[in-house]
């Protein structure tokens, strides 16, 4: 950015520089852009998106509007302060390789048990959209949901305790909080 000089000066810039403070990016232009940091993600692509926009910024209303509208025809958009962009890069940032790993090894358990691999891989797919829509649109706390299918002495409630003793929420949590660390890190 350095060699664009003066030209960036009072210019309203988006960046979706993982770990790069606004005064970072400032101290690095000539001049004094008005800078939005903005964490994206890959669902994007299929107008799925998590944005996290820094509302710590000095982005005319009008800007910002119009940032919140361009990124809000492709997914959701949170606004928080500068000093969370890194938890948000450490959840939703990573969040579709986490949740692609989570899909896989559903999808390893059914071969393992006889599925075939493309049925399981749709299965597990789709079973993690539909769970998420029902998060999302309807307003389903997950403990809710989850025992929402959960019977007493059902298979659900076998597999739920495997879960627990494999460490399954702990790991997620740690996963979340390495990935937020190096996001601090950059």
């Amino acid at each position: 950015m350095s060699q664009c000089k003066k030209a960036l000066d009072g210019k309203a810039l988006i960046s979706i520089v993982a770990g790069v403070t606004v005064e970072r990016l400032q101290n690095m232009i000539d001049g004094t852009p008005r800078i939005l940091r903005l964490l994206p993600n890959t669902p994007a692509m299929v107008f799925e998106g998590a944005f996290a926009l820094c509302s710590d910024n000095d982005l005319t209303e009008d800007e910002l509007e119009a940032a919140k509208s361009i990124y809000s025809t492709i997914g959701v958009v949170e606004m928080i302060p500068e000093h969370l962009l890194d938890a948000a890069c450490g959840l939703s940032g990573g969040g579709p390789a986490y949740v692609a790993m989570f899909i896989e090894a559903m999808a390893d358990g059914g071969v393992k048990q006889g599925l075939p691999r493309a049925t399981a891989y749709r299965l597990a797919a789709q079973t993690c959209l539909g769970t998420a829509k029902m998060i999302l649109e309807k307003g389903i706390h997950p403990g809710e949901l989850k025992d929402m299918v959960t019977s007493p002495g059902g298979t659900t409630i076998e597999g739920c305790e495997a879960l627990e003793k494999a460490g399954m929420r702990g790991a997620v949590i740690e996963c979340i909080n390495v990935s937020t660390e190096k996001s601090r890190s950059l």
